[in-house]
């Protein structure tokens, strides 16, 4: 391993912290430092875990566009650029977990990185030991009820990261939704949320009430009526036409149906 290289991947055989045979978890390192980013690159692999070391923001972004990252482990000192900008920028893009590298002086930023949405985070200097056990934790909580919403029902089995439905693809670690002509559509956190709640129970009648556990509205939203506004939302960014819609279809009485078979690209 050349720990000057910018980015080191190491696919490791087996599981990845403990949670399945079939696919190891992948750690994504920011940090400027080659020496560290080398020593964690080798240990975490050692620990049955894939790791990309990265030692800038835009690689970070870049490695996070193009494969499925399960947690980032960033440090909030690079040069030039502003580690808590970065971290809110990936909390906005996707639901990954997040683990700080900070300084014994930075309280005042590891504070602000929390309410950002980092998980956790680790004060310079620190063991690789200490550091593996902060990564099973948080992802040990995220396996618990914090992943997303298509993968909540059966954590550590269904690891989808990218579905395709009638043309459209929908990526779980970005939240990023694609139309069947390349173009990319936004997606507030809400309408994400019913989304993947639907193509996790395709073809199926969902109520609203499972629709509410399944998409994890905000509790101030909790009631039956959030779930049409949230639908006839989606509608409009999906259907050629909201008002006669063919994919995401009205069951009078009922509920909702995502009327198209889902496709799982990886």
């Amino acid at each position: 391993m050349n720990a000057s290289a910018p980015s080191t991947t190491l696919p490791p055989e087996g599981a990845g912290l403990g949670v399945t045979a079939t696919v190891p978890r992948h750690i994504l390192v920011v940090d400027h430092d080659p020496a560290l980013r080398g020593l964690l690159a080798e240990y975490l692999g050692e620990h049955d875990l894939r790791v990309t070391a990265v030692a800038s923001g835009r690689e970070m972004f870049e490695v996070f566009d193009r494969e499925a990252i399960d947690l980032v482990v960033l440090d909030l000192r690079l040069p030039g650029e502003d580690g808590l900008m970065l971290a809110r920028a990936l909390r906005e893009r996707a639901d990954v977990p997040i683990v700080l590298l900070t300084g014994r002086s930075e309280e005042a930023d590891r504070v602000m990185g929390l309410e950002l949405g980092a998980d956790d985070y680790v004060t310079k200097p620190f063991s690789p030991r200490e550091l593996l056990a902060r990564l099973r934790a948080v992802m040990r909580r995220y396996q618990g009820g914090g992943a997303a919403p298509a993968e909540a029902a059966l954590p550590g089995e269904d690891r989808r990261r990218a579905l395709r439905f009638a043309g459209w693809e929908l990526n779980l670690r970005t939240r990023r939704l694609t139309a069947p002509d390349g173009r990319r559509v936004e997606l507030g956190n809400h309408e994400f949320s019913l989304l993947a709640a639907f193509c996790s129970a395709p073809q199926r009648v969902l109520g609203r009430e499972q629709l509410l556990a399944m998409s994890r509205l905000h509790s101030a939203e909790v009631y039956d009526r959030a779930v049409d506004v949230q639908v006839l939302r989606l509608r409009r960014k999906i259907e050629d036409d909201p008002f006669h819609p063919k994919l995401l279809v009205t069951e009078r009485g009922a509920g909702y149906r995502l009327d198209a078979p889902v496709e799982t690209l990886y």
